[in-house]
């Protein structure tokens, strides 16, 4: 398990914390309730419907586990409180590809929040970890396998 600090907003860790409780309540009687039904139909050495319904079960109650963890290890931050001029997680970042001329957005966040199809980018990423810190017209150098990108900060924005 992770066990790093995860910066959110009181926001999104309302909405993780209805998660759980969702998961832990509502889910959590489904799964039961079909296992029972699945019980029912006899012999459980052969019952592919009870099989399918404990694997659903195992990774319902990973997926609580995993939850929790994340939980336990929240610090809400306010981004009203954060530097308005300054790179910092939580808050969204638009750079230009210095080489390809290409204008890209994202936001930085804790690793347990980065999604790349989100354009969630984790503060300990190679990018993540040359942008904190910086300001608009700052440039980061990441340097990847076998190359460096260079990337001019635009904009900063909460």
């Amino acid at each position: 398990m992770e066990s790093g600090t995860v910066y959110l907003t009181r926001n999104r860790l309302t909405e993780l914390e209805n998660e759980l409780i969702d998961l832990k309540t509502n889910k959590r009687k489904s799964i039961a309730e079909k296992i029972a039904e699945a019980r029912g139909h006899g012999d459980l050495s052969e019952n592919a419907e009870y099989d399918a319904a404990k694997e659903a079960q195992s990774h319902l109650e990973m997926k609580i586990s995993k939850l929790e963890n994340l939980l336990s290890r929240v610090k809400v931050i306010n981004p009203e409180e954060m530097p308005e001029d300054e790179v910092h997680v939580l808050c969204s970042v638009q750079v230009l590809d210095l080489k390809h001329k290409e204008e890209i957005t994202f936001t930085l966040v804790s690793p347990d929040e980065a999604d790349f199809e989100l354009d969630k980018i984790s503060i300990t990423s190679p990018l993540g970890r040359e942008l904190l810190g910086k300001k608009v017209g700052d440039v980061a150098l990441v340097e990847v396998p076998e190359n460096k990108i260079e990337y001019k900060i635009l904009k900063i924005s909460k």
